[in-house]
């Protein structure tokens, strides 16, 4: 039975091959691939080589890819090695009549068609009519063995060019237009060359093979570039520019590197940067994406450095995250403003490009910058915006161990941003007074507010922006502070319970234990409290722990807003802000409802 090309290829894609084989014999990382015993021969030392791609013994030849391996270890003819293979990849296998089988072998023919075309591109480049071009090519300092290696050609301007250079290949018009390279005829109109006065751009699949093509148009005209239409060979969503290049790149330890465009490509492979790959004219897509993890668990995606580059980037980074696990992620590298890799080379070489991919930065690292790039943050309303959308982000990643390890680390750089905000009060250790509140205290305190929540966290969601900015102290305190902000609330039960397990998921039980466990704890840290009693006994400590200059400054804040707003909630945090203020001057510092417990050393 035939099947079309395009969908062995998507079947291809879509079954790694170290899961697949990996359930037949154990395989080891080895470099960028694995390596392990073949199961087809007893053997003792691994001779059995795993790839993006492909299989291959050194100890009794065995090769192919995934369809070969499951016909090879499970004895299944081929179409019975398509099915069970497409089934665990989501895809339905074509069911072809005869005439679509006869389609499939002629879309096998198209990929001769192509090849044709490319040559005939080609030849025109170096006729009087394609000097511009190629005089253009060398302008951009491309060297003769870069324009043949890639395959650059010229699309003459005449109607019909391309039909007569490929005449004695003898192909079918229809054939010239499955490709792509003629439009469809309108009317009584012979059919029209899709491709006329542009510089050719051959675009291959990862086997090399001519699957489609871009053209630029030479002075200022519009579109300046165009890609060849979808036809049973390409498909533009799963299609990177240099891909079949890059393979051999990455295969000899290249930095997997997405561009912009096809020049950039090209001048970066010919620059050394043999990883080089860009979509075609659009942002990256989910397939595209799959296809560069093929090629590296981590390539690094180049942005420009204008405000253009890093909308891009926010995109592009927004729509990785929920594709994202423990071993494959991303990097972001920006370039200088003004510049593309193409500019940048001729203006400062390899080394220049070379400091760019140097300054990558982790998709850990780069998401709270472009998630929040010119965020305000002022009021306590934009503050909590931003920290939603930076829950928000971690949630849709799959891999929930990877959600909490980025929800804690986007809220801890929220955390420590916010309270370093200009008008916004400066870290506790600046402003609390040592001589007035002892450090016993202030952790009797703190172990005493960390009860209140780890017997409530259903208040959690209303005071987790103002626990964030307290200054604990060093030990017990300030490991739960950043374990229970861990915490992916949105997914739990906001039960005792439930944080208590997550806390001992986290290594943390022992650390529970001691908040808990400590004397003479108010009623609000009890499991009978009312709701009532909960929120005045955190935030009797939390304005406590705060210290008397944050207040201050909290206060102010919270006149100001309530001036602006009337709101009642403003209204009611301004109240319980004096009445601390008012509190700490009279010398009322909650000790009596600790003295037990920091009359023990922690």
């Amino acid at each position: 039975m035939a099947l079309p090309p395009g969908f062995l290829d998507e079947l291809r894609a879509r079954t790694p091959l170290p899961g697949l084989i990996g359930r037949k014999t154990r395989l080891l990382k080895s470099g960028r691939n694995w390596k392990g015993c073949c199961p087809f021969h007893g053997e003792k030392t691994p001779s059995f080589y795993v790839y993006d791609d492909h299989f291959h013994c050194f100890g009794c030849g065995a090769h192919g890819d995934a369809v070969t391996f499951v016909m090879r270890a499970e004895g299944a003819q081929f179409m019975e090695a398509v099915e069970r293979l497409a089934s665990e990849a989501g895809l339905e296998v074509p069911k072809l009549a005869p005439r679509d089988a006869e389609r499939a072998r002629q879309a096998r023919d198209l990929y001769t068609v192509m090849e044709a075309a490319m040559e005939a591109f080609q030849r025109r480049l170096r006729l009087p009519e394609g000097r511009p071009a190629l005089e253009y090519l060398r302008r951009r300092g491309l060297t003769e063995e870069t324009i043949q290696g890639f395959g650059l050609g010229w699309a003459g301007s005449g109607r019909g060019a391309l039909q007569a250079d490929l005449k004695q290949d003898a192909f079918d018009t229809s054939q010239l237009i499955e490709a792509g390279l003629l439009k469809p005829p309108e009317g009584d109109e012979a059919p029209r060359d899709f491709f006329f006065n542009r510089v050719m751009f051959p675009i291959r699949d990862r086997r090399g093979r001519v699957i489609a093509f871009g053209g630029r148009i030479l002075g200022d005209g519009q579109p300046k570039y165009i890609n060849s239409p979808e036809t049973p060979l390409f498909r533009k969503r799963y299609a990177l520019y240099g891909l079949d290049r890059a393979r051999e790149g990455a295969f000899r330890g290249a930095s997997v590197v997405a561009v912009e465009g096809y020049m950039d490509v090209i001048a970066l492979h010919q620059a050394g940067f043999t990883g080089a790959v860009a979509p075609l004219g659009t942002a990256l897509t989910e397939d595209q994406l799959q296809e560069l993890w093929r090629l590296s668990p981590e390539p690094v995606l180049c942005f420009d450095g204008d405000a253009a580059g890093a909308r891009a980037a926010a995109r592009v980074a927004e729509a990785a995250l929920p594709l994202i696990s423990a071993e494959r992620s991303l990097k972001l590298a920006t370039l200088p403003a003004g510049e593309d890799p193409d500019t940048l080379i001729a203006k400062g070489g390899q080394s220049a490009f070379q400091t760019v991919l140097d300054g990558a930065r982790p998709l850990s690292e780069a998401l709270y910058g472009l998630l929040l790039e010119g965020q305000p943050m002022a009021s306590p309303e934009q503050r909590a915006a931003a920290r939603n959308r930076l829950v928000a982000a971690a949630a849709t990643i799959t891999d929930r161990a990877l959600a909490g390890e980025y929800r804690q680390a986007l809220l801890d750089r929220f955390f420590a941003a916010t309270r370093r905000q200009p008008g916004r009060a400066a870290p506790a250790q600046r402003i609390t007074r040592p001589a007035l509140v002892a450090p016993a205290i202030r952790t009797a305190q703190a172990r005493i507010l960390i009860a209140i929540l780890l017997r409530h966290p259903w208040l959690l969601p209303q005071i987790e922006e103002a626990f964030g900015v307290l200054d604990l102290p060093e030990g017990p305190a300030r490991l739960l502070q950043s374990a229970i902000l861990s915490w992916p609330m949105h997914d739990a039960r906001l039960d005792s319970e439930a944080l208590l397990s997550h806390l001992a998921t986290e290594g943390m039980p022992d650390a529970a234990a001691w908040a808990l466990g400590a004397e003479a704890l108010p009623q609000a840290a009890r499991p009978d409290a009312l709701p009532r009693e909960v929120e005045e006994g955190f935030w009797h400590f939390f304005l406590r722990l705060r210290g008397e200059a944050a207040l201050l400054e909290d206060q102010k804040a919270a006149l100001e807003v309530f001036a602006a707003t009337n709101d009642p909630a403003a209204q009611q945090r301004l109240i319980r802000l004096t009445e601390a203020l008012g509190a700490l001057r009279r010398g009322e510092d909650g000790a009596d409802m600790a003295e037990d417990t920091a009359a023990t050393p922690q």
